[in-house]
């Protein structure tokens, strides 16, 4: 079954991202791989700092997927600059309104409360937020529920 997920780049910060959001996001599972895991090739020699990067990496928490990178200033040439937070919005959905809060509450910890997790017309627990590395959350217990009232 196919599945849509979130992935987060980053300019030589996804091993702190990848701590930060293991912690706030309690995950189940964490994998990932450095730039260095592979052998260098003489034609494109990585620094020390850059083979530290992370090459790619995967979160599980509550049935749900993250994935974070790093980018390499070279391979930035190509893709164009990572600018913090503005290419990337996560939305969790159809969470309970406990889990809202506490995902809520541990992903605000350093970052800005854009609107802070209330009841409103659509949603009994909306709210959004940038983290502390610049990506934006929102957050909507009712998600689905809203929709299918005007979707069928």
């Amino acid at each position: 079954m196919m599945n849509t997920i979130a992935y987060l780049q980053f300019d030589g910060k996804a091993a702190e991202a990848l701590a930060f959001y293991e912690q706030a996001l309690q995950v189940t599972s964490s994998k990932k791989v450095k730039f260095g895991a592979f052998g260098q090739d003489p034609n494109f020699p990585l620094s020390d700092e850059e083979q530290n990067m992370i090459m790619e990496s995967r979160i599980e928490f509550s049935g749900n997927i993250l994935m974070l990178s790093d980018v390499l200033p070279s391979m930035q040439a190509v893709t164009g600059e990572v600018k913090r937070g503005n290419n990337v919005l996560i939305s969790i959905i159809d969470a309970d309104p406990e889990m809202n809060q506490h995902y809520f509450e541990s992903l605000s910890k350093g970052g800005t409360v854009i609107m802070p997790l209330s009841s409103t017309p659509w949603s009994a627990s909306f709210g959004l937020l940038v983290d502390k590395f610049g990506i934006t959350w929102k957050f909507n217990s009712d998600a689905s529920k809203f929709l299918n009232s005007f979707v069928n």
